[in-house]
C-alpha cells in the first residue's frame, strides 16, 4: 500500500512539473494579483480578475472600480496590465453593462496608459503610445466571439501590455441613488497561436458637400487594395441624419460584389457579411453614401458635430498572421468614372420599420439637464415636426438624440440571415469626437472637431475628443536686446503670381524642398520617380521599398530664378525619399531623407556627403537616430545644426558644427490645448539669427512656434484663424518678413489654401496670395528673397510657382545690422537657412516603437493611376499581383 502511495506521489509531482512546463497562466498570475487594484465591494464578487480556463486559456475581468459619474456625457478610463509576458490572443468578449447606465464601452490595447490612477477622465487620453481598438459595446449588445481561428494579438514583442477600458456614461439620471458602477468586459484569452488576425478597414468621405434642398447627393469612396489578401466578415455603416443608405463593394475586373448595404438610420451595428468576401492585391474597395439635403437651408459639410455629416463604411476582416495589418483606411475616390456602373441597389434607401424606432439612453446635445419626461415630450414634438416635413429618416436620428454613433450588434439584418458568430463589434472606432456635443462658439469652425481631425486621430489611434477651445496665444513682443522693429511701410503691398515664369511647366517629381543659394538661384529638392505612398513604410516606420534602389535622377536642381533655365543638377543615386532642404552661409546644401532617416551636408559640387547624421534606414528616438526627420537649419554665426524630427518624434535636436549631439526640446501634443513646446509634426524651420530665434511650423497644430536658439526656451506663438488646421512651411527674409503656406482646409472649414506674408515682430498678416495658374494642392515648402520674390513648391501638384511683389512705396526693415548680415545669406530660414519641409505620412508618429500612422496630413502621393490612398500606410510590402478569381 505504501508503495502505491509513493508511486501516486511521484506521478503527481511529474504531472505538476509537466504543467509548469506548459506555463499555465496561474504560474504568472501571482505577479499580477499583487499589483491588482482593489475594487469596490459592490463590483466584483471576487478578487480574482484572472481565472484559469485550462493549460493555455484564461479569462481576464476588466471592470470600472466602483465609480459614480457626476455629470452626463462623462468619459472615464481605467487600465489593467496583461497578466502574462508571453504573446496571447483575445478570442472572446463578454460585456458586463446595461444601456440604462452606460452609453458605450471601448477597450484599447497599448503599452503605456495615459494615467496610473485607479481611473481617470478620458479627456487626459487613453494611452501615451499607440492604442489599438479591441472591442466596442453599446445598447445591450450580446457577447461577441470572433470566427474560429481569429484573434487579436496582445503581449509578446508586438502586442500591447495593457488594456484600457473607456466607459461613456450618457444620461446619469440612473445614478440618482449614488450607486457605484462596475461596468466592464471579461476577455477570453489563449496562448494558442491564432493563424488569423482581425483588423478594421475604414472607408470615409472627407470632402462631400450637401447643397441645401438637394434631393439626392452621392458621396463615393474608392481605393485600390495594395496588400496581402484579407477576408471580410462584418461591416458597419455610419452617417448622421441626412444619410439614406450606405453600400460597400469589392470591384474585381469590373464586377461589383456586395460587401454590405444598410440604412444608417438603423442602429449602427456591425452586421455579418452575407456571403464572405475576399479581397486581393489590386482589387478595388468602393463605397457610396446617399444623402438628401431636403429640409436644410445651408450647405452641409463632412464634420464631427451633429449638424455636419459623415460618410463611413467600416469593414471587419482577418488576415494571415504573418501579413496582418490591424488598421487600414481609404478616404479618396480613385476612379469616379467607375461609379457609373455601381449596382442600382446602392441608390435605393432601405425602409426603416417602425419597431426599430426606440428611445435610447445616453447622449444629449441640447438638453443635458432635462429629466426623462421632458426628454420624451421634446422627442414627441420633434417627431411631429419631422413627420410634417415627410422626413422619416431624420425622425430616428432625432429620437436617438442626434447621436452620431450607436454601436452595438443588433438582431436586425436586412438579409435576414444573421449569423451571430460572425457579428463583430470589436474594433469599432467610436471616438468622443464622433459624438454630437455642445459647441459654445459654433461659428468658430476652427474650434469644431471636424472629420479631418478624426482621420488624424484614427491613424494615431487615440480615442478621446479634444474639447473645443480657443487656442490663440497672445503674441509676445521681443525682449530688449533681441532686436527691434520699426514699421515704415504704409503703401500698397501685394504678392502676385509671376504668370510669365516658365518654371511651372517643369517636369518634376514630388517637390519636397526649396531654397535660394548665395547667388539667389532657386534650388529644388524633389523625389524623381519615387513617391511616398501607403507602401513606403511599415507600422514601425521602416522603409519597405529598398528594392527600388536610390533615385536614379538628379534630385537637386539649380535654376535661374528669372527664366527657370537649369544651371546645375546633382543628387543622383543618393536618396530614397527627399524631404527638407536648406543652404548655409557657405553655400552647402543640408537635406533630409525620410526613408533613410538621415540628415546630409553636401557641397554644391560634391558627389559624396560632407557630413551624415543618423543611421541609414534605422528609425529611432535616441541621440543617434532620427525617425523621418523633416527639416534642418544651420546658425550662420555659431554653425550649430538644428533638426526637426519630425513625424515619429516630436522634437527639435541641436548638434554642434561637427555633428555632435548638444540638446533637444519638444514633446508630443497632449489632448486638449496644444501647449508651448509641444508639437504635432514639426514640419519646417526658419532660423532668425539676429533675434537668436528658431521658428517652427508646427504643422498639425496650425501654428508657428519660436524658440531661443541657445536654450530652446519658448518665446512666442503665431497663430491665425486663416491658417486653418495645418501650417506646412515657414520662411524668414531680411527686412523682417515671415512667409508661410498652409494646408487644405478640413472638410467643413472655409480657410483658403494660400501663402501668407507676416510682420515677424508682431505676427500681423500683411498679405495673402494664391496662384493664378493651376491651384495649390499640397503646398509643401516656401522660400523668399529680400525683394519679396517668393517660390512655393507643391508635393502633390509636382510644381513650383513664382510670386513677385507689387509695391508702390515703403518697406519693412530691421532696425539693426541684420539686413547686412542676412543679406549675404539666401536660405529659406533666413541667414541662409532654408528649411525644407517635411514630408508626411501618418499620421505617423512613433512613440518608442509604436506607429503614429500618417494621413494626408502627410505628403504621400495621391496616385491617380492606381488609386492608392494617400492617407494610409502599409505594414507589409505588397505581394506580386495574384491571378484574379471570382
Amino acid at each position: 500500500m505504501a508503495g502505491l502511495v509513493n508511486n501516486l506521489l511521484i506521478l503527481f509531482l511529474v504531472f505538476q512539473n509537466i504543467c509548469l512546463g506548459f506555463r499555465s497562466p496561474l504560474s504568472v498570475f501571482k505577479r499580477y494579483k499583487d499589483t491588482t487594484r482593489s475594487l469596490s465591494s459592490e463590483c466584483l464578487g471576487s478578487d480574482r480578475p484572472v481565472i484559469s480556463l485550462g493549460l493555455s486559456d484564461f479569462a481576464l475581468d476588466i471592470r470600472m472600480p466602483g465609480v459614480t459619474p457626476k455629470q452626463s456625457d462623462t468619459y472615464l478610463c481605467m487600465s489593467v496590465p496583461l497578466p502574462v509576458d508571453d504573446e496571447a490572443y483575445v478570442v472572446d468578449f463578454k460585456p458586463h453593462a446595461s444601456m440604462d447606465t452606460v452609453h458605450h464601452m471601448l477597450l484599447f490595447g497599448c503599452n503605456e496608459p495615459s494615467s496610473t490612477e485607479n481611473y481617470w477622465d478620458c479627456d487626459e487620453g487613453t494611452c501615451k503610445d499607440k492604442s489599438n481598438i479591441l472591442y466596442a459595446w453599446a445598447r445591450n449588445a450580446p457577447p461577441t466571439r470572433l470566427p474560429k481561428g481569429v484573434g487579436f494579438r496582445v503581449g509578446g514583442e508586438t502586442g500591447g501590455r495593457f488594456f484600457v477600458l473607456q466607459v461613456h456614461y450618457g444620461d446619469i439620471s440612473a445614478f440618482r441613488d449614488k450607486h457605484k458602477d462596475c461596468s466592464g468586459v471579461t476577455l477570453h484569452l489563449t496562448h494558442q497561436k491564432q493563424p488569423l488576425i482581425a483588423g478594421m478597414y475604414l472607408m470615409m468621405s472627407v470632402n462631400t458637400v450637401i447643397p441645401p434642398g438637394e434631393k439626392v447627393v452621392d458621396a463615393d469612396i474608392a481605393c485600390h487594395y495594395k496588400r496581402f489578401p484579407m477576408h471580410l466578415f462584418a461591416y458597419r455603416v455610419h452617417t448622421h441624419r441626412l444619410g439614406k443608405v450606405v453600400s460597400g463593394y469589392r470591384v474585381r475586373n469590373g464586377q461589383w460584389t456586395l460587401i454590405g448595404r444598410q440604412s444608417p438610420q438603423l442602429p449602427q451595428a456591425f452586421y455579418p457579411v452575407e456571403h464572405p468576401v475576399d479581397v486581393s492585391y489590386d482589387d478595388i474597395l468602393a463605397a457610396r453614401c446617399v444623402f438628401s439635403g431636403e429640409g436644410r437651408t445651408t450647405e452641409t459639410h463632412i464634420g464631427g458635430t451633429a449638424n455636419d455629416e459623415m460618410c463611413n463604411f467600416y469593414i471587419m476582416y482577418y488576415m494571415e498572421a504573418k501579413h496582418a495589418v490591424s488598421y487600414m483606411t481609404c478616404t479618396q475616390n480613385a476612379n469616379p468614372e467607375m461609379f457609373r456602373n455601381i449596382p442600382q441597389e446602392a441608390n435605393i434607401p432601405i425602409p426603416v420599420k417602425s419597431d426599430m424606432l426606440k428611445m435610447t439612453h445616453g447622449h444629449h446635445e441640447e438638453m443635458k439637464d432635462t429629466d426623462k419626461s421632458s426628454l420624451l415630450q421634446q422627442a414627441k414634438k420633434e417627431e411631429e415636426e419631422i413627420l410634417d416635413q415627410g422626413d422619416f429618416y431624420s425622425l430616428l436620428s432625432k429620437l436617438l438624440g442626434e447621436r452620431e454613433d450607436v454601436v452595438h450588434v443588433h438582431k436586425h439584418n436586412p438579409t435576414e440571415k444573421a449569423d451571430s458568430d460572425l457579428v463583430a463589434e470589436i474594433a469599432n472606432v467610436v471616438q468622443k469626437k464622433d459624438r454630437a456635443r455642445e459647441i459654445t462658439n459654433h461659428d468658430e469652425r476652427d474650434n469644431t472637431m471636424l472629420v479631418r481631425d478624426r482621420i488624424h486621430k484614427f491613424h494615431r489611434l487615440e480615442s478621446t475628443l479634444r474639447p473645443p477651445e480657443n487656442r490663440h496665444l497672445s503674441l509676445q513682443q521681443p525682449k530688449h536686446g533681441e532686436g527691434s522693429w520699426e514699421k515704415e511701410h504704409t503703401g500698397d503691398f501685394h504678392i502676385e503670381e509671376a504668370v510669365e515664369w516658365p518654371g511651372l511647366d517643369l517636369k518634376l517629381g514630388q517637390v519636397s524642398g526649396l531654397a535660394l543659394d548665395l547667388e539667389n538661384n532657386l534650388v529644388i529638392f524633389h523625389r524623381g520617380d519615387h513617391v511616398w505612398d501607403e507602401n513606403s513604410f511599415d507600422s514601425k516606420f521602416v522603409y519597405q521599398q529598398r528594392g527600388l534602389g536610390p533615385i536614379e535622377q538628379n534630385t537637386i536642381l539649380v535654376l535661374n530664378p528669372s527664366n527657370a533655365k537649369l544651371l546645375h543638377s546633382m543628387g543622383k543615386s543618393l536618396f530614397y525619399l527627399p524631404h527638407g532642404l536648406s543652404i548655409d552661409k557657405n553655400g552647402n546644401y543640408w537635406v533630409t531623407d525620410v526613408a533613410l532617416h538621415q540628415v546630409f551636408k553636401l557641397g554644391a559640387d560634391d558627389k559624396e556627403p560632407l557630413l551624415v547624421l543618423g543611421v541609414a534606414l534605422q528609425p529611432g528616438s535616441d541621440k543617434n537616430h532620427f525617425c523621418q526627420p523633416t527639416d534642418v537649419a544651420v546658425d550662420p554665426t555659431t554653425g550649430s545644426i538644428y533638426v526637426s524630427d519630425g513625424y515619429c518624434n516630436s522634437r527639435i535636436i541641436q548638434f554642434s558644427p561637427n555633428g555632435l549631439y548638444v540638446m533637444q526640446w519638444g514633446e508630443e501634443t497632449s489632448l486638449g490645448r496644444a501647449r508651448p513646446g509641444q508639437f504635432q509634426i514639426p514640419h519646417s524651420l526658419a532660423l532668425i539669427p539676429d533675434f537668436s530665434q528658431l521658428c517652427v511650423a508646427d504643422r498639425e497644430n496650425g501654428r508657428i512656434q519660436c524658440f531661443r536658439l541657445e536654450t530652446g526656451e519658448f518665446i512666442r506663438e503665431i497663430k491665425h484663424k486663416s491658417f486653418g488646421r495645418e501650417l506646412f512651411a515657414v520662411s524668414y527674409v531680411p527686412g523682417g518678413l515671415l512667409f508661410a503656406v498652409n494646408g487644405k482646409p478640413y472638410p467643413g472649414q472655409a480657410e483658403t489654401v494660400q501663402g501668407f506674408v507676416m510682420n515677424f515682430s508682431t505676427g500681423e498678416i500683411l498679405d495673402t496670395f494664391i496662384p493664378l495658374r493651376k491651384s495649390f494642392e499640397m503646398p509643401h515648402d516656401i522660400v523668399a528673397s529680400e525683394d519679396k520674390t517668393v517660390f512655393v513648391g507643391d508635393v502633390h501638384a509636382r510644381a513650383v510657382w513664382k510670386f513677385a511683389s507689387t509695391e508702390t512705396d515703403g518697406e519693412h526693415k530691421l532696425d539693426s545690422s541684420s539686413g547686412r548680415i542676412l543679406g549675404r545669406l539666401r536660405g529659406k530660414g533666413g541667414g541662409g537657412l532654408n528649411l525644407g519641409n517635411f514630408f508626411a505620412s501618418h499620421k505617423g508618429y512613433s512613440r518608442k516603437g509604436f506607429d503614429r500612422l500618417s494621413t494626408e496630413g502627410s505628403d504621400q502621393e495621391k496616385d491617380e493611376d492606381d488609386g492608392t490612398d494617400s492617407e494610409e500606410e502599409c505594414s507589409a510590402p505588397p505581394p506580386p499581383p495574384a491571378p484574379s478569381s471570382s
